[in-house]
This record gives C-alpha cells, sequence and structure tokens, in this order.
C-alpha cells in the first residue's frame, strides 16, 4: 500500500509525527508531502528535528497570500506531484488550507482521499477551518473520526457510511512527549520574567477571529495582562505581525511574550504551568491531557469533550466579565473530576494504518477483506458507557 500524507502547518506535523511512527513499523509506502503553507522556523523545521521526523519528499514551498492564493497555490503545485506518484490513499488532516486543497486535487484525479480528523464542527461559518473541514468531509472517501460525537456529525450529515472512530492521534503524540518530559528540569525557555519555580499561565493566540480586528487583539492583549499571574505568551507569527500593525504592544502588565516552542517544550511548560489560556484546538485538548484547566478565548469549540467537568471553560469576551470573575475563571485549580479518555487511548496512529489497509482491501474486492471491514467498522463505534473509546 502507497500512501501520500499532504501537509503544510503546525498541528499537522504533531498528527503527522505518530502516523509515520505506525507506519515506519509496517512494510507500507508513506511519503509525505509539505506544501509550505508554514515556513516559518519556529512553525515548521523544529518540529520535524524536535519529533523525529525524515524531511518531506516533496516540499512545494507556497508561503502564504490570501486563502484563494494558498490554496490555489497548494492546487497547483500538488497535482503534478500526485499524477506522478498515484498512492493508494491521499491522507489529509484536519482544517487547513493544505486540507482541502489536497483533498480537491487527489478527488479530481480519482485518488482515494482518507481525512484524519473528519467530523470536527463548530457551527461557526465564519472561520475559515470549519469550511475546509466541512468541504474535506464531504469530498473524501474515508472519514477517519477523532471522537464520538465527530461520528455523529458525519452521521447527522449522512457520511456515517464512510466514517471510522479511531481516536485522536493527538493523544498518541502528547502522551508519549508527556513521559518523556515530566520528570526533567523545570523549563528554561520561558519568556524573560517567568519563573519555571513559580505559578504561571501558558498562554497563546493565534486565530484570525481574534487577531484580525485591531479593538478585539488589544481587549485580548488587555485581558491576559491584568491576571493576577505572570502569563507566558507563546507568540504566533501571526499575532506578532497583527500586533505590530496596529502597535499594540504584548509584553505588559502580567505577559512576557516569546517565540512558538518545539513541540516537547511546549508540553513541558504546560506540564509545569498552573493553567491555560488559548484560542488552539490542539492546545485545549493538550491541557486536557496534562490535566491543567483551560480557558478558551472563543465562544465554541470544536472540542467540546474538553468541556466536561470545568477542565476547559469558553470566555469570548473577559473584557465584559467582572474583572474578579475573569480572574478567578482564568486562574481556577484543575477540577476534582477525572475528565476519562474522551480523545482516544493512545493507540489512534496504528488504528488509522490498519483501516487505510482494510479499506483498499476491500476495493480489490476479496470477500474475505470485506467481512474484515465490516467487522472493523462495526468495533471503530463501540464505546464504553462512560463515552471512552475502546
Amino acid at each position: 500500500m502507497k500512501v501520500v500524507s499532504v501537509v503544510g502547518a503546525r498541528p499537522q506535523f504533531i498528527k503527522l509525527a505518530p502516523i509515520s511512527a505506525a507506519f515506519n513499523a509496517t512494510h507500507h509506502e508513506h511519503l509525505v508531502i509539505h506544501t509550505g503553507q508554514h515556513y516559518d522556523v519556529d512553525l515548521s523545521d523544529v518540529f520535524f528535528t524536535g519529533l523525529r521526523l525524515r524531511e518531506p519528499d516533496f516540499h512545494l514551498g507556497v508561503g502564504s497570500g490570501t486563502h484563494g492564493v494558498q490554496t490555489g497555490a497548494i492546487l497547483s503545485g500538488l497535482d503534478p506531484v500526485l499524477e506522478a506518484l498515484h498512492p493508494d490513499w491521499v491522507l489529509v488532516y484536519g482544517d487547513t488550507n493544505s486540507t482541502l486543497a489536497a483533498a480537491l486535487s487527489a478527488v479530481k484525479q480519482h485518488l482515494k482521499v482518507a481525512h484524519l480528523e473528519a467530523g470536527l464542527r463548530s457551527f461557526n461559518r465564519r472561520m475559515p477551518e470549519e469550511h475546509n473541514r466541512v468541504l474535506t468531509d464531504h469530498a473524501a472517501d474515508l472519514l477517519l473520526a477523532p471522537t464520538e460525537q465527530a461520528m455523529r456529525h458525519l452521521i447527522r450529515e449522512d457520511l456515517g457510511d464512510r466514517s471510522v472512530l479511531v481516536g485522536d492521534v493527538m493523544v498518541d503524540i502528547c502522551l508519549r512527549i508527556r513521559d518523556q518530559v515530566q520528570f526533567d528540569e523545570p523549563p528554561v525557555n520561558l519568556p524573560g520574567g517567568i519563573d519555571p519555580e513559580r505559578p504561571y499561565l501558558v498562554a497563546t493566540l493565534h486565530r484570525a477571529e481574534n487577531t484580525d480586528d485591531p479593538s478585539r487583539l488589544s481587549a485580548l492583549i488587555d485581558a491576559l495582562a491584568d491576571l493576577p499571574l505572570p502569563v507566558a505568551l507563546f507568540a504566533h507569527p501571526r499575532l506578532i505581525a497583527r500586533a505590530s500593525s496596529w502597535g499594540l504592544p504584548l509584553n505588559r502588565g502580567a505577559v512576557r511574550s516569546g517565540r512558538p516552542l518545539p513541540y516537547a517544550q511546549l508540553i513541558a511548560a504546560v506540564i509545569r504551568s498552573v493553567g491555560v489560556v488559548t484560542d488552539s484546538g490542539g492546545v485545549q485538548k493538550e491541557a486536557l491531557l496534562l490535566r491543567r484547566p483551560c480557558t478558551t478565548l472563543r465562544p465554541e469549540t470544536e472540542w467540546t469533550e474538553t468541556l466536561s467537568a470545568g477542565w476547559n471553560v469558553l470566555v469570548p469576551n473577559p473584557g465584559r466579565m467582572a474583572v474578579r470573575s475573569w480572574h478567578e475563571v482564568a486562574t481556577r485549580s484543575a477540577p476534582a473530576a477525572d475528565p476519562g479518555n474522551p480523545l482516544g487511548d493512545g493507540a489512534a496512529s496504528q488504528r488509522v494504518v490498519d483501516v487505510l489497509a482494510s479499506q483498499l482491501a476491500v476495493a480489490e474486492g476479496p470477500a474475505t477483506s470485506q467481512s474484515r471491514w465490516e467487522n472493523m467498522h462495526l468495533h471503530s463505534v463501540a464505546s464504553t458507557a462512560d463515552g471512552n473509546i475502546v
């Protein structure tokens, strides 16, 4: 079986790591195409080196641009590469412009597309990520869902017959890295002014709806700056560019900004923090897995599982809350309730490889493979009474 993974952004490189490891343990051929959507060293190169990923087999180098320009450039670059490779599967990840462009390029060449992290919905059509994930799901041949809620979304959209619950591959990599770093010395990569021996919060902020409006961004930075604990803000290039263009200083009040961290260093920083404030879907999940309370600066989340028992709290407009209430939410202690394992058990990447191989065998026709696929599909939607993936 030949599988081509198409990635282009920081969250996709993290998901690629456990998938690549799972493929490396098989006889299957696994190739990687990097679109170049994220090209900053802090958002690309450090993840390939830090997660021990080999260099991509192809690098398109598309760079930045408007959604249309970037998506079109990826399509243009991918078409001849996929035509030449003619893989059994094109595996696309998440909800970026790289995801949608790769799905479009593949389906127009009659290549099978599998969408990893399928079925997520924010139901906010102002988010470019929502467009990408919905369109990709409806174009793909196989939908690899991370959670039961994602499966329910796909079934409601009449996509259940091509959907399989595999769990979230981010759990695989997060738990592995956690086990490697949790007993290390306190991190020395925190922004200046943050003492790793004293309580602090980790913060990230990058989504367009939070950074593209100067008044909105200013209000969020003000809210972070007003917190009673030091805030280690790992600043995405988008945040730095927008704040600079509007003359909004990031280093003020409680906030100390620093560069985005390699994955292992970010996990170490979160483990030693007392909580997280973010607008990132990935960081919401990591906070839950690492058992740190999370405050999400958005009105909704695709990862509704993180809201269980108050482990994650949505605060779209902290500036509209009473100061005391905002402080209490953002600096709250971890809930006593155990959230369980709603995102998976750490073996999702192996399930992905198995499902791709089984579904390919189904397409080739043997009755025994059909039976195996049906059994796997039935197993994939089974769950324990408490909603955890089995």
